[in-house]
């Protein structure tokens, strides 16, 4: 293009004269020397203006953008920006995804290697008919705890990419509650922890995503609480409701918003004590979601807030609690 351009002015100059027919000797020998230095001109030019794009697509192509160079147009630089945040992202996102999947594969291994030793014990005989269902109770918890892990995938999946589809309908919000306190109430009672239910509220909501959201904050409640944990239905001071989770736990280690991913399995220390956000950051992930499709949000507290250094609280009979809120904006009359 640039070759034509500069090529051009001259062949229009000189297109009358050949159409006259009066040539003169020296013509051709002129245009072929301009030809030339018009191709001269716009390869030189060219390979000065496309040096930055091949510069920047070599960087790009290896997988690390640099700095900008003296030399980059505002054009070249703007790109230069947008493919290292993209390569950033891209990265971090594939830091996430390895370690969670060492992560899942310590979770899944975990319950299968129990698995395996309680049907040896089973298929080798000789254990007394209360033993043996002890055996058969542990396989069955054991089975229930994969079950539960490849569901939260199977969400975390659908959530990270799709919309949540709701289902809504008037919902007691008490009687909601209460069906997951029974049906984690068994797992309260292995830890010697107290579970309870309080409050009432309605709302159209989709009972059963709701459901799945508190269940997965009242497991977590119950994985790290040292007392008990307490389910309640609350009002918000911008007139909607929330569902609530508290115990006595040590809280998180991490900002929310960092830990409620579905890729995130960094370990964190809480209490004095490793604790890997994987499949509990699956659990949260999927409530924050969950209470986002509803128009609310997920949000986390700690009553008092953790102290840095020696400061204690002054109450020490009354331990912090760790309160998760889901919040929902609209209440049925």
């Amino acid at each position: 293009m640039i070759f034509l351009l500069t090529f051009l002015p001259n062949l229009t100059i000189t297109l009358p004269t050949l159409l006259r027919g009066a040539v003169p000797t020296w013509l051709p020998l002129w245009m072929v020397a301009v030809a030339g230095v018009s191709a001269l001109t716009g390869y030189v030019l060219s390979g000065a203006l496309l040096r930055p794009l091949h510069r920047l697509e070599a960087e790009v192509a290896g997988g690390r953008v640099g700095e900008a160079h003296g030399d980059d147009p505002a054009e070249v630089r703007a790109l230069r920006t947008a493919f290292a945040g993209l390569l950033s992202r891209l990265g971090t996102e594939q830091s996430r995804r390895s370690a969670f999947m060492a992560t899942l594969v310590h979770d899944l291994k975990t319950p299968l290697i129990a698995a395996g030793h309680l049907t040896r014990l089973l298929t080798g005989g000789g254990l007394p008919e209360t033993e043996r269902r002890g055996v058969g109770e542990q396989m069955l918890a054991e089975t229930g705890r994969l079950l539960t892990l490849v569901d939260q995938m199977a969400d975390a999946h659908r959530f990270e990419r799709d919309d949540v589809q709701l289902r809504r309908a008037p919902t007691d919000l008490h009687r909601l509650l209460g069906s997951v306190a029974r049906r984690l109430s068994p797992r309260a009672a292995e830890r010697g922890l107290s579970l309870s239910v309080a409050g009432q509220g309605e709302a159209v909501v989709d009972a059963a995503a709701l459901e799945r959201a508190m269940t997965n904050l009242t497991e977590n409640a119950l994985r790290y609480a040292r007392r008990g944990a307490a389910l309640s239905v609350v009002p918000l001071p911008s007139g909607g409701v929330g569902l609530r989770v508290q115990d006595d736990g040590p809280g998180l280690a991490a900002p929310l918003a960092d830990l409620a991913q579905p890729f995130n399995a960094q370990p964190a220390t809480i209490a004095g004590q490793q604790y890997t956000a994987g499949t509990a950051g699956l659990g949260l992930f999927i409530a924050r979601r969950i209470a986002e499709a509803h128009g609310g949000e997920l949000h986390y507290s700690r009553t008092p807030p953790d102290l840095p250094g020696d400061h204690a609280p002054t109450a020490p009979s009354a331990p912090p609690l760790t309160t998760f809120t889901l919040c929902l904006p609209e209440v049925s009359p």
